[in-house]
């Protein structure tokens, strides 16, 4: 465990990313907060690795914090996110522009408007956010996922210049393709595996958890603003990817 932070709040940490992460962190004895919607799972963490759980939807900002009262949050990783559809905008359904631009953005930033005052005050805490390539590359049939992915980008790069000179760190992990849930419903009748991972060596969320690992352990003086983490099969700067050719 880090001898700067204690305590962590992981959000979407049921499955995918969230959960490789809540397992790593409480593998190093952290005291990790488990933030979900998914009660059975959150009880399954909790039973298994020993984690909080915090059964919320991550919109649901002030139950949220209700739940953190009094805890002094050292890390804060938003990680929560969702891609509800794969449409031209043209033919996206306008509650699934507002779904994706609210848990994509607009939760993370008032989550973070909930804890970073204590950090502020403490001089300790790190803000770590898991964004996407499809917020910093376009890509066909993402103009809002994309977009709400490129404004928690930015909303990264302002907030660090706001915490200048508060020891507050704020890091930015930008992965492509990762195997997880994601895509389930973007993706229709099932066929997310056959049409994005079937024979491709996709980043696994355990290799994730792994980068997020590596950030809090640097000295708090060393601050990883982005970092990209792509397959090696896959372009950076785009969704290129090719299939491994044994």
């Amino acid at each position: 465990m880090s001898d700067v932070y204690r305590t962590v709040v992981v959000t979407g940490a049921t499955s995918g990313i969230g959960k490789a992460i809540v397992l790593a962190l409480r593998q190093r004895g952290f005291t990790v907060y488990a933030v979900g919607r998914n009660e059975d799972v959150l009880k399954e963490l909790s039973e298994t690795s020993g984690a909080i759980p915090i059964k919320a939807d991550v919109r649901d900002t002030q139950r949220i914090a209700e739940a953190l009262n009094g805890i002094e949050v050292d890390i804060l990783i938003n990680n929560a996110g969702i891609l509800s559809t794969r449409a031209s905008f043209h033919e996206i359904d306008p509650d699934e522009i507002d779904a994706m631009v609210d848990v994509n953005l607009k939760a993370p930033m008032r989550l973070t408007r909930a804890v970073v005052p204590g950090m502020v005050e403490r001089r300790r805490g790190h803000l770590i956010f898991i964004g996407s390539i499809a917020g910093r590359a376009a890509f066909p049939n993402s103009s809002a996922y994309g977009a709400s992915k490129a404004g928690l980008s930015l909303f990264c790069d302002n907030l660090r210049l706001d915490l200048l000179g508060t020891s507050v760190r704020v890091s930015e992990i930008v992965p492509g393709r990762v195997e997880t849930s994601l895509y389930r419903t973007s993706i229709p009748d099932g066929q997310a595996n056959a049409v994005l991972y079937d024979g491709y060596r996709s980043i696994q969320p355990e290799n994730i958890a792994r980068v997020v690992e590596n950030i809090i352990d640097l000295p708090i003086f060393v601050d990883v603003s982005r970092v990209e983490v792509y397959p090696t099969d896959q372009a950076a700067g785009g969704g290129t990817m090719v299939k491994f050719q044994q």
